[in-house]
C-alpha cells in the first residue's frame, strides 16, 4: 500500500470518537500542533488556521500548511521539536497513547481523535469550534455540508439504487489484496447518500478485505475506487479499469461500469466529504450539483 493512501485511509478508518483531555477554553487555545491531517482540514475550514504552529508530515491541504513546521506523523512524531513549539493543544490519533500521557505530564492539553461516521465527524468540527473560539463557524460549516448532503439525496431520490463495490485499495494492476468499503464508516454512508446500495452493507466493518470468489458472488452493478492524488496517471486510469477484466462475470465488469475517481478530498473526513459524495453520486447516477 502507497505511503500516501496509508496516511490517508489511516485518518479515515479508526473507529471512535472526538474528545479533548482536560478542559479547553478558547481562550487559552492560541498554539496548535496537528498530527491528524483531516482535523487540520476542519481547523482551517472553521477559521482556526491562524492558530495552527506545525502540522503533521503528511498534511498538504489547505496549501497554507505546506508553510508549516512538519512534525512527524501517527508513528513518527517528533516529540522534542512539538514541545520546542510551546502548544497549548495537540492533535492526536487515540492510538498515541503514549503521547497523550506524555504531554499530559507537561500540562499540554490534547485532542484526541477516532472516527466513525458522518455524525462523528460533524461532532469532531463543533467540538474544534468550542476549543478554538471559532463555535458560529464551525456550526456554519456543518450546516453547509449538511445541505450540499441533503441536495445530494433529494436529486437522486427515486432512482434505481444500484449495487455499488466501493474500493478504496488494493495491489497496483493486480485484484490481489483489494480493501473495500463495509457497513459502517463516513465511505459508506456517503455511498448511501449517493443512491448507491453498498453490497457489503451486511459486514458491521468500516473495511473488508474480499477475496475474487466473494466478489464474484456480491455482483455489483457498479465500481467505484477512489485514488488519492497523485498515485495514478491518467494514461494508466484506462489500464487499472482494465484489470476487472479479469472477473468478466461481475455485472459492472460486463456493462463498463467501473469508475476510478482520484483526489484526497474522496478518502478524508471532513468539510470536503460533500463534494466526494457528489462525485460517487455523478459516477453512478450522472448526477452532479446544480
Amino acid at each position: 500500500m502507497a505511503a500516501r493512501t496509508k496516511k490517508l485511509i489511516a485518518a479515515s478508518l479508526v473507529v471512535g470518537l472526538a474528545c479533548a483531555t482536560g478542559v479547553i477554553t478558547s481562550a487559552q487555545t492560541k498554539r496548535i500542533v496537528s498530527l491528524v491531517p483531516a482535523l487540520t482540514e476542519m481547523l482551517f475550514a472553521i477559521g482556526a488556521g491562524p492558530q495552527v504552529v506545525a502540522v503533521s508530515s503528511y498534511d498538504e491541504f489547505p496549501p497554507e500548511v505546506n508553510k508549516l513546521p512538519k512534525v512527524g506523523a501517527l508513528l513518527d512524531p517528533d516529540t522534542e521539536r512539538i514541545l520546542s513549539l510551546r502548544p497549548d493543544l495537540v492533535i492526536l490519533y487515540g492510538s498515541q497513547g503514549d503521547l497523550q500521557t506524555q504531554f499530559a505530564r507537561t500540562s499540554i492539553r490534547t485532542f484526541v481523535y477516532r472516527h466513525g461516521g458522518i455524525s462523528t465527524i460533524f461532532e469532531t468540527i463543533r467540538d474544534l469550534g468550542d476549543a478554538t473560539g471559532h463555535r458560529s463557524e464551525a456550526a456554519r460549516v456543518v450546516a453547509d455540508v449538511q445541505a450540499r448532503l441533503d441536495a445530494v439525496k433529494a436529486r437522486v431520490k427515486g432512482l434505481p439504487r444500484p449495487r455499488v463495490l466501493l474500493v478504496f485499495e488494493r495491489q497496483p494492476k493486480t485484484l490481489r489484496e483489494v480493501y473495500v468499503s463495509g457497513g459502517r464508516g463516513f465511505l459508506h454512508e456517503m455511498l448511501e447518500i449517493a443512491g448507491g446500495q453498498n453490497v457489503f452493507a451486511d459486514v458491521a466493518r468500516e473495511s473488508v478485505q474480499p477475496s475474487s470468489e466473494t466478489l464474484i458472488a456480491r455482483a455489483p452493478d457498479v465500481i467505484l475506487e477512489v485514488r488519492a492524488a497523485g498515485l495514478l496517471e491518467e494514461r494508466e486510469v484506462a489500464e487499472e479499469q482494465g484489470v476487472w477484466l479479469a472477473l468478466p462475470s461481475i455485472p459492472a465488469v460486463r456493462n463498463r461500469r467501473v469508475h476510478i475517481l482520484i483526489g484526497d478530498y474522496l478518502v478524508v473526513p471532513g468539510p470536503r466529504m460533500a463534494r466526494a459524495t457528489e462525485a460517487f453520486a455523478a459516477a453512478i447516477h450522472g448526477v452532479r450539483p446544480r
